[in-house]
C-alpha cells in the first residue's frame, strides 16, 4: 500500500505544481487554495508511505514523479519547449525511479 500512497503523492505534486503556476505567484485565489490543499494531501500521503519505505527511496521517487510529471504537463498543457536534452533528462529520471523501485526492500 505504501507504493500506492507514494504514487498518488507524486501525482498530487504534479497537480499542485501546475496550480502554483496558474496562481500567478499566489495572486489568484482558487489556484492558490488548490495549491495548498493538494500540497497538504500529498505530504500526508508521502508521510504514510514513509512509514514503511526507506526515506531515500520514498523521497527520490516522490520528487521524480513530480519532476517528470511537471515536465510533461509543461510540455503538453502549457506548450513549453521540449528539446532533446530536456527529454533525455526526463528519461534518465524515470530510469532512476525504476532502479530505486527495483532495489527497494519494501
Amino acid at each position: 500500500m505504501a507504493w500506492v500512497y507514494l504514487l498518488i503523492a507524486g501525482l498530487l505534486e504534479v497537480v499542485w505544481a501546475f496550480l502554483m503556476k496558474q496562481s500567478a505567484g499566489f495572486t489568484r485565489l482558487w489556484p492558490s487554495v488548490g495549491t495548498v490543499a493538494f500540497m497538504i494531501v500529498g505530504f500526508g500521503l508521502l508521510s504514510c508511505a514513509m512509514r514503511t519505505l526507506p526515506l531515500g527511496t520514498a523521497y527520490v521517487v516522490w520528487t521524480g514523479i513530480g519532476a517528470v510529471g511537471s515536465f510533461l504537463v509543461g510540455m503538453f498543457v502549457l506548450h513549453e519547449p521540449a528539446s532533446l536534452l530536456r527529454m533525455t533528462a526526463a528519461v534518465l529520471i524515470v530510469l532512476g525511479l525504476l532502479l530505486m523501485k527495483l532495489t527497494s526492500t519494501s
